[in-house]
């Protein structure tokens, strides 16, 4: 190599450190300092799947342990009405759902359809979550099958905790009205916050752990470990004698803090 190619090559050379000096530099301080966070589409910061688990409020579906419809019913309430039930169980005691939609299809003792139901619900972290459809119209058919199904190709899954942990049943009380049965019972809440909107599901099992009956209420609030009555109407007889009540306060899951169990 002649004196006037190495001449040119070391001011090339010193041309190209100038540049990845003073422009490389602050470009690549410019990356590395921009904060990485849940939203950034990568997998980084602990994280199993980009932007999930790790510090990320959304979940890694992969590590989510199934949930499980345990049981769907339908009671007639009226000639050719009923209210349908199910149960939701969901194990993960910090994971939940925000919104799931779903479908109850009634069926006759042919398996034909004989009426649906959607809707939206949550699914609650480490329990159990009911769902209560009320007045679906048959038409006067029976209704002898009853399922639900999450109609979600994928749930979002969340660090979730159940706001409702904090309020208490007590004094459970099983009467007659002169509509019908009815149910009272105190609602107890153990918390420093008021806790608005909440509603119950009231769910009635005969000795042998079958459901046979189900119905709903709301309260608007309650104060801070203060407490409420609460009740429960039907307008028919109940067709078996109660051995268990089920009464589960239900309030949309909360985002828990990070890390939580």
């Amino acid at each position: 190599m002649s004196w006037a190619s190495r001449r040119r090559s070391k001011y090339l050379t010193g041309v190209i450190l100038f540049l990845a000096i003073v422009i490389g530099g602050p470009v690549s301080y410019y990356i590395l300092s921009i904060e990485k966070t849940c939203f950034d589409g990568k997998q980084n910061q602990g994280e199993t799947a980009p932007d999930k688990s790790g510090p990320c409020a959304i979940l890694d579906e992969r590590y989510i342990t199934p949930y499980a419809v345990m049981w769907a019913r339908s009671f007639e309430v009226r000639d050719g009405s009923y209210t349908a039930v199910a149960y939701i169980s969901n194990p993960n005691p910090s994971a939940g759902v925000a919104v799931a939609h779903y479908r109850f299809g009634l069926y006759d003792s042919q398996n034909i359809l004989v009426a649906e139901r959607t809707g939206t619900t949550y699914i609650m972290p480490g329990g159990i979550t009911p769902v209560l459809e009320g007045t679906i119209d048959t038409g006067n058919r029976e209704v002898v099958h009853t399922y639900l199904e999450i109609t979600d190709e994928h749930l979002v899954w969340e660090r979730m905790i159940n706001p409702a942990a904090n309020i208490k049943i007590s004094n459970q009380q099983i009467s007659e009205s002169p509509v019908g049965p009815r149910i009272d019972a105190r609602a107890i809440s153990v918390g420093l916050d008021t806790v608005r909107n909440l509603s119950f599901i009231a769910t009635l099992f005969d000795p042998a752990g079958n459901a046979f009956a189900a119905s709903g209420t709301a309260l608007p609030n309650l104060a801070p470990d203060g407490s409420a009555e609460i009740a429960f109407n039907w307008p028919i007889p109940f067709v078996a004698p109660v051995g268990r009540i089920d009464i589960i306060p239900l309030l949309p899951p909360e985002e828990a803090p990070l890390y939580a169990e």
